[in-house]
């Protein structure tokens, strides 16, 4: 069979890596001018281009340049792929990063091209969920490119083009590059290799060529000696082409067919530079709950302006760049991602705060001067029932009083309990309550004037219980030792929890790393301390060190719950150091599940470090335990252990083979404070029917408390807005249009179950059904006409 090979021309571009953003975007307008010049010297080329950032970088920067893409474009020389803003880290992102990836960039190629990309590109990210072939799917894409894992890494996948196909059936036609993105040298060499690689009946193969990394792009050389090549070479054809003429080559009878997720390559870099990590979850989650506040807002009849919403997620798509979301840039590129996420959240906050101030001086309060109203709101599409925070000076000028009493919007008196509070002054008191809240809605509540405090208890025991759990902790190490659940009688661990620290030589990516399993040491218990135990809540404070490092974790317990939350503070001064937080579950051969986005995923007992989103589950012999946690993306499962890590502290931007010096000065990752939140949950081995995926978006975007005034209004004490009958089916997004009228909700069936199930948006009510893990959107009209459409926004079919 003779084989024709589609020299792809290209140009590798990293936005931000081993350099900045302002010297990727000059670099961008270099390599985008470089590929011009070529297409006009050369009428036979072809040139590749992904990325709508790249594209918006030139027509604010240089239009008269844009305007020369735009005609090639048409041409039919200049090739769109990747319908994302960048090349994002696949695994990372939340579920709604990757809508708005689409939503945004394909829109935008749209609107300047006249026409979206087709093909999937994320050539260097690090490895791919198993969603992906779906989220391509509903962004108008059918084919995707990557290149990792790579043969070597990963030698059970199929070599060049197969089927690859997401849980919910969804399939693209996919490519592994048999060799790198960016060859520029030895291009006759790597070619003359052809005619005997990929599978035999594959006629069709793909090059890609062009100076890359930094840009650049092919070069003339490049070009003429294609020229040559495609006269010389008797056993094969040459051609200058693009990825979607390659894909229409393609018979996918004729295709091997993969399920699942594609990994793994660099499985250090999902515990690498916590900031980024964390900024990322926050900005996410940020912008998702304001969007759902200003919905809210409008459905109250109280519009608001959303305004610099599209640039701030422009911002949170761009730092998911595989490299910068990664953690594997260096140091400096990440004082920019903090303050551009940073900008993204603050945002966020103040349509939100616009939101809760149009909806909360609306709602008719009465006056009275002995009670202080708040009202707290709901972000979800399920009534909670869950614990709040708030803090205030109490009673305008009375500095401080803590003889009160609380009551909900009925009148019912609501138990609360005072904490610490977080500011050391003399006038300033912190409460806690579990407020009671409507789904996508509000409650107001009424703190008030009193003539006793609540009653706390005298217990000094470092032990936590309530209805439902008994945690006790280890005397040696401070970690928990024990949870008995009560409901089901059983010990849900099998041992001790610890805190381990574990070698780790590795570089930034983590590139010859497949497990942590080498300890060196682990945290021991410096002091025990009671924090507070009352009828809300019991809770502890457990400091503990490892050399120079401390861990502070405050664990705590509500009445009517069956979790334990803990508030963790990590001062790291270990280098090439990892550390883990270690809990064995009383499983037999338990099964190991991940969340990742729009979904889950099961995972191996093998001790690889996997990626993780908002949760990971150990379950088996009727015993199991999620652990959520609101901005940590790494974990692994050995003998019936749940290994939850918390960092890595490689030198900044290290790559092998190069080699460390002992007598050089380095900057290493992660050195200092930084703050998680995680969530045991234990429950009776079935992650589903304990609400694990509700409780960590709830952890994720929590409620949200904001004092109120008194004054009339037309809105009464508690109202909800959105309502969605089935638990399995999960609402991401419920936001305003991107174009024109209407209100767009996003959701996805979470169990793996066929469902049909009642949407309720304030009054129009509509029935949607859901394949096992089906993402759905729809459009929801002023006039209540129901529309289902894509990403993008458009109609489906």
């Amino acid at each position: 069979m003779k084989k024709t090979v589609h020299m792809i021309g290209n140009a590798h571009l990293d936005p931000v890596w081993l350099w900045d953003w302002r010297e990727g975007q000059q670099e961008n307008q270099a390599t985008l001018l470089s590929a011009l010049n070529r297409l006009d010297e050369f009428d036979d080329f072809v040139f590749t281009c992904s990325s709508a950032q790249f594209y918006a970088w030139i027509e604010d920067s240089n239009p008269e340049l844009f305007a020369k893409i735009q005609k090639y474009v048409e041409a039919g020389r200049w090739v769109i792929v990747g319908g994302w803003w960048v090349q994002p880290d696949c695994n990372i992102p939340h579920g709604e990063s990757f809508a708005r990836h689409a939503l945004i960039s394909q829109n935008y190629f749209q609107e300047k091209f006249g026409r979206i990309a087709k093909t999937g590109y994320c050539v260097d990210s690090f490895g791919h969920n198993a969603m992906i072939p779906q989220l391509l799917r509903r962004a108008g894409m059918e084919n995707y490119v990557f290149q990792r894992p790579s043969v070597r890494e990963n030698p059970d996948l199929p070599e060049a083009a197969f089927l690859w196909q997401a849980p919910d059936g969804s399939t693209v036609r996919t490519y592994r590059l048999l060799e790198g993105y960016c060859i520029w040298e030895h291009i006759e060499e790597v070619l003359s290799t052809y005619p005997e690689r990929g599978p035999k009946d594959q006629e069709n193969l793909m090059l890609f060529y062009g100076v890359g990394n930094h840009g650049g792009g092919p070069t003339i050389r490049n070009i003429e000696l294609i020229r040559r090549l495609q006269k010389m070479m008797e056993n094969m054809k040459v051609v200058f082409s693009d990825p979607d003429t390659y894909f229409k080559t393609l018979d996918v009878k004729q295709l091997p067919l993969v399920k699942g997720e594609l990994q793994h390559h660099a499985p250090g870099c999902y515990a690498a530079e916590s900031m980024v990590k964390n900024m990322n979850r926050r900005a996410e989650n940020a912008l998702l709950s304001a969007e759902k506040l200003c919905v809210m807002a409008e459905l109250a009849g109280k519009p608001v302006a959303n305004s610099d919403m599209t640039e701030a997620w422009q911002q949170v798509l761009f730092n998911q760049f595989h490299d910068t979301l990664a953690g594997t840039g260096k140091e400096s590129a990440y004082y920019d991602a903090r303050n551009q996420l940073g900008e993204a959240v603050s945002v966020a906050n103040r349509n939100e705060s616009r939101a809760l101030r149009a909806i909360g001086y609306d709602i008719d309060i009465p006056l009275d001067e002995d009670t202080l109203p708040m009202v707290v709101y709901n972000p979800h599409s399920w009534a909670v029932k869950t614990p709040v925070e708030f803090e205030t000076g109490m009673f305008g000028n009375i500095p401080f009083q803590r003889e009160a009493y609380l009551t909900d919007s009925e009148g019912n008196v609501v138990p609360f309990q005072y904490i610490d509070s977080s500011c050391k002054v003399w006038n300033r008191t912190r409460y806690t309550f579990v407020a009671e809240v409507p789904a996508m809605g509000y409650a107001v509540y009424f703190l008030h004037r009193g003539d006793k405090e609540p009653a706390v208890r005298q217990d000094d025991a470092i032990a936590l219980e309530n209805e439902y759990l008994r945690v006790a902790f280890d005397p040696e190490t401070g970690a928990v030792s024990s949870i008995l659940d009560k409901r089901t009688g059983k010990q849900v661990l099998s041992a001790p929890a610890s805190a381990v620290v574990l070698q780790d030589d590795t570089d930034t990516w983590g590139h010859t790393l497949v497990r942590l399993d080498e300890p060196v040491g682990a945290f021991k218990l410096e002091r025990f301390k009671v924090m507070d135990k009352g009828d809300v809540r019991e809770c502890v404070k457990v400091i503990s060190r490892y050399g120079e490092s401390t861990l502070t974790q405050v664990y705590s317990l509500y009445a009517g719950e069956a979790q334990i939350r803990v508030e963790a503070t990590v001062n790291w001064q270990a280098r090439n150091k990892a550390l883990k937080l270690m809990y064995p579950v009383n499983t037999q051969n338990g099964t190991p599940t991940c969340e990742i986005p729009f979904g889950h995923i099961e995972k191996a007992m093998d001790g690889r470090e996997e990626a993780m989103q908002q949760w990971a589950d150990l379950s088996g012999s009727g015993v199991g335990l999620s652990i959520l946690n609101n901005n940590k993306y790494s974990v692994n499962f050995h003998d019936d252990t749940i290994g939850f890590t918390v960092l890595r502290s490689p030198v900044y931007a290290h790559h092998d083979p190069y080699v460390l010096r002992e007598d050089e000065e380095y900057s290493y990752i992660d050195q200092g404070i930084q703050r998680f939140s995680y969530v045991l949950m234990p429950h009776d081995g079935c992650w589903r029917k304990a609400g694990v995926m509700r409780e960590a978006a709830l952890l994720n975007q929590p409620l949200i408390t904001a004092f109120e005034t008194f004054h009339p209004g037309r809105l009464p004490l508690k109202k909800g807005f959105l309502t969605v009958e089935q638990e399995n089916v999960q609402l991401t997004a419920l936001k305003k249009a991107y174009r024109g009228e209407g209100t767009i909700l996003r959701l996805f069936e979470s169990f793996g179950a066929e469902t049909e199930t009642k949407i309720d948006l304030n009054g129009t009510a509509f029935t949607a059904k859901f394949a096992p893990y089906e993402i759905k959107t729809f459009r929801v009209q002023p006039d209540g006409k129901v529309q289902e459409v894509n990403f993008m926004e458009w109609p489906v079919g």
